[in-house]
């Protein structure tokens, strides 16, 4: 059973929302109700705010998308300072929260006219040839087309909070709080290493949180228990752990050598200096969109980013809702959001067969919601925010069969297509990257033992390769234990533990679901290794 108040669930029959106190924020000008813990994004989209910014040329509506940082969407200014993502910035009483773009304001911009007229004079590229002699109206046209682009202005008041420095030095650093990174975190902490665990979120558990499906495996890959709980059941064996140090809202913004900066929010935010012997990156993976007519439009989300709003913060999504992608996210997000009383109005799948398990393909049927197979999103219909959408059926050669256009009635449109993993820190550390279809993008060439081509850092989770978050865990396992045996900890049952993690992560890919991942791990996997 589900209730809704305030576009937020009250009830629902697996999670439960404990909110905290309510505060006022004020969007504009004008005040929203949201409770403590919640993002200023998310507190917007419960008060029904679909329009966050505008985009500079077209002034085109732009609205909530990925809720985890990694999108310019949710950009505003934020007690007078500019280009806050309003998704990772979490809401305190009084807080004045402004859009940036548009005139009065991103929701009511006069400018927005331009998104239909502007291409009549101006198409794209025509600025290049435009207003280029005589050299007065140049300048003239220039600094009047810059007043309108950019985004965001310079901060009204200077600096009040407190700001502090630390200097830490650790034996393993492990950069990522999902499952990867908790488990390499356990892993190393267990034998004795010293560990440094930063996220930037204020809770551990990475996608794990979001997951209210029973995982599949064994008995010891905690089979037959909900990602929500396995995502606890780490975070207590890390509280455990006495030398193993959290640092929540910790933003690792880069790796020099052994070194590493990051920022650490809080009531004093600090500046961190990270002494590292070994860095474990487990930042995980970001979403990809798809190319269609108002791909833009606000009510078309990641998937992630509804998996957020629904599941993390309890709010509601929208009514009815078409699901891009037919893998197991979007499977699961699906009958996800039938547990929290959303509709779902169809599944659309490009490729001739569904993309997931058949466990998560059966749930969905049953629920009588249709896939279509061979079949492609064309465009989100709406002008301010999603109100349908057209689909189409392809042909051999992927091509829209002329005809075969059919409407859709939603309200927001998930797209399900894919991850990219997260791996600027590891080109920036100098790790040697590679682009292997088969693991979503541009993995870190690594040992068996998840080490890179930089000694001393290693990868576990999807930031290594697209995969399950069982086999995250079972990644972070062998980074970790081998960070910690090189250093000289565990001795011979820690070594010997390695080598029983490797077995055993290559026989849970060793099914016919790790055929691909397989593929993949060839093209990468290379045969260097620190012999312990």
């Amino acid at each position: 059973m589900t209730r809704f108040e305030d576009g937020r669930l009250q009830e629902h029959p697996i999670l439960e929302f404990e909110r905290k106190r309510d505060v006022t924020i004020y969007f504009n000008g004008k005040p929203i109700k949201a409770y403590e813990g919640e993002t200023v994004a998310a507190a917007l989209y419960a008060a029904g705010i679909r329009v966050f910014s505008r985009s500079f040329r077209w002034h085109r509506p732009r609205g909530f998308f990925c809720a985890i940082g990694k999108c310019s969407a949710c950009m505003m200014e934020v007690d007078g300072i500019p280009n806050v993502r309003t998704c990772k910035t979490y809401v305190r009483d009084g807080m004045q929260v402004r859009t940036q773009s548009g005139v009065p304001d991103a929701e009511k911009d006069v400018f927005a006219v331009f998104d239909n007229i502007i291409d009549r004079f101006f198409p794209h590229g025509s600025h290049y040839k435009k207003f280029t002699s005589p050299k007065p109206l140049r300048n003239f046209v220039t600094r009047q087309l810059r007043k309108m682009t950019g985004f965001g202005n310079p901060p009204k008041a200077i600096f009040g909070g407190k700001a502090g420095y630390e200097e830490i030095d650790v034996d393993v650093l492990v950069i990522g709080g999902g499952p990867g990174g908790m488990s390499a975190a356990i892993n190393a902490g267990k034998y004795s290493a010293k560990v440094l665990l930063a996220d930037e979120n204020p809770f551990l558990g990475g996608q794990l949180v979001k997951q209210t499906h029973r995982f599949f495996g064994s008995a010891r890959q905690r089979a037959g228990t909900r990602g929500i709980r396995i995502a606890k059941i780490l975070e207590e064996e890390i509280a455990k752990l006495e030398n193993v140090d959290v640092r929540k809202e910790t933003w690792v913004f880069g790796i020099y050598s052994r070194e590493v900066g990051a920022f650490q929010r809080g009531d004093e935010d600090k500046l961190l200096r990270i002494r590292a012997k070994k860095i474990v990156v487990a930042t995980g993976a970001y979403e990809r969109t798809l190319v269609f007519e108002n791909n833009d439009l606000p009510g078309v989300y990641g998937a992630g980013g509804v998996q957020t709003l629904m599941n993390v913060y309890g709010i509601k999504p929208g009514n009815i809702g078409l699901i891009v992608g037919s893998g197991n996210v979007g499977l699961i997000l699906t009958y996800q959001l039938r547990q929290a009383g959303v509709e779902v109005a169809a599944i659309v799948e490009a490729m001739p067969h569904i993309g997931g398990y058949f466990v998560h393909a059966a749930k969905v049927r049953r629920l009588g919601i249709p896939i279509y197979t061979r079949h492609t999103i064309l465009k989100a219909l709406g002008k301010r925010s999603v109100e349908g959408a057209i689909i189409s059926k392809l042909d051999e050669n992927w091509k829209p069969v002329k005809g075969s256009e059919r409407r859709i009635d939603c309200d927001f449109i998930c797209v399900a297509v894919g991850l990219s993993p997260t791996h600027e820190l590891l080109y920036q550390a100098g790790c040697e990257m590679k682009f292997v279809p088969e693991l979503g993008g541009i993995v870190p060439l690594r040992t068996r033992y998840n080490e890179t081509t930089v000694s001393g850092i290693y990868v576990a989770g999807d930031v290594a390769g697209i995969e399950e978050a069982t086999a995250a865990i079972m990644e972070g396992r062998i980074a970790g234990i081998h960070a910690a045996t090189t250093l000289g900890y565990g001795g011979d049952e820690a070594k010997q533990e390695l080598e029983e993690a490797v077995k055993d992560l290559e026989e849970f890919r060793a099914g016919p679901f790790g055929e691909r991942i397989c593929q993949g791990l060839e093209k990468c996997v290379i045969g260097s290794v620190v012999r312990i």
